[in-house]
């Protein structure tokens, strides 16, 4: 058989055993693990712009998002209301290896956000030998989607969430106590709320996983959607200023990709269905 048709022909699955998997789950844990680490030296190395720029960035009063809110405030006839002109704490550390400890916290975390889509895509080679051709042609893009998703979460939370949470929750008062605030207790804070909800928008990705294995319905989905509906208002009300606007800027987003859960759901079912 001439070499050219041997390459023309589609790679044939080879069963693997149990301990054929454990090697190739350690290979696909060790090269996650390594962009991982690549990513968290090379912001670590970068901790003038991490800190200063990004970090510190929301609780500066002329920040982005704090600028387009009061212009948004103006627009809407609410006067100065969702205006901010005070960061009314101050950041202190209280322990010799406090510094040192949040340096290397935050740059691990921040590696793992910049190096999702190689980590993401780990994963995916490491499931994708199990699926039959027809699932491995229907979640063609799944990376570019997963990841789309996960930055644009990360943004949200970044340029939305932390914001409010840390203007409210910063400028919480309670008689006469002042507010000072260690800096682990800060970063934490903002690294946390950018975590979580570039995670929360992989809801879409998870129901597309668990309606293909028969796990979650559209009909599911759109039982609980009221139980969903008062769980995003409870977090989005505890979470933001006590008012309409910042609830309603924190909500709708999460709001929207519940519903386009449900749409999707219905497509992965209608396909089974048609299959």
């Amino acid at each position: 058989m001439p070499l050219d048709q041997l390459e023309d022909q589609p790679p044939q699955d080879v069963e693997m055993g149990f301990l054929d998997h454990l090697e190739e789950l350690r290979k696909r844990l060790f090269y996650a693990a390594f962009f991982i680490v690549a990513g968290g030296i090379g912001l670590f190395v970068a901790k003038d712009w991490l800190f200063n720029v990004v970090l510190f960035g929301p609780r500066q009063t002329d920040f982005i998002s704090f600028r387009a809110w009061c212009q948004l405030s103006e627009w809407i006839g609410a006067g100065e209301s969702l205006c901010v002109d005070r960061i009314n704490y101050e950041l202190i550390n209280t322990t010799m290896l406090g510094n040192f400890t949040t340096h290397i916290l935050v740059s691990a975390i921040a590696g793992f956000i910049a190096a999702f889509p190689f980590v993401f895509w780990q994963g995916w080679l490491f499931i994708r030998p199990a699926l039959k051709d027809n699932e491995r042609h229907s979640a063609r893009g799944i990376g570019f989607s997963s990841s789309f998703l996960f930055f644009l979460g990360v943004a949200f939370g970044y340029y939305v969430i932390a914001p409010l949470s840390l203007q409210f929750l910063g400028n919480y008062e309670l008689g006469d106590v002042q507010s000072r605030i260690s800096v682990m207790s800060y970063m934490k804070t903002v690294a946390s709320i950018t975590l979580a909800s570039g995670l929360v928008f992989q809801l879409p990705m998870m129901v597309y996983f668990f309606s293909r294995a028969g796990l979650v319905t559209p009909e599911l989905l759109k039982r609980y959607r009221r139980h969903a509906l008062v769980g995003i208002l409870i977090v989005s009300a505890l979470i933001t200023p006590p008012d309409v606007t910042s609830q309603v800027l924190v909500s709708l987003p999460v709001l929207v990709l519940y519903e386009l859960s449900i749409v999707i759901a219905k497509r992965v079912y209608g396909k089974r269905t048609n299959a």
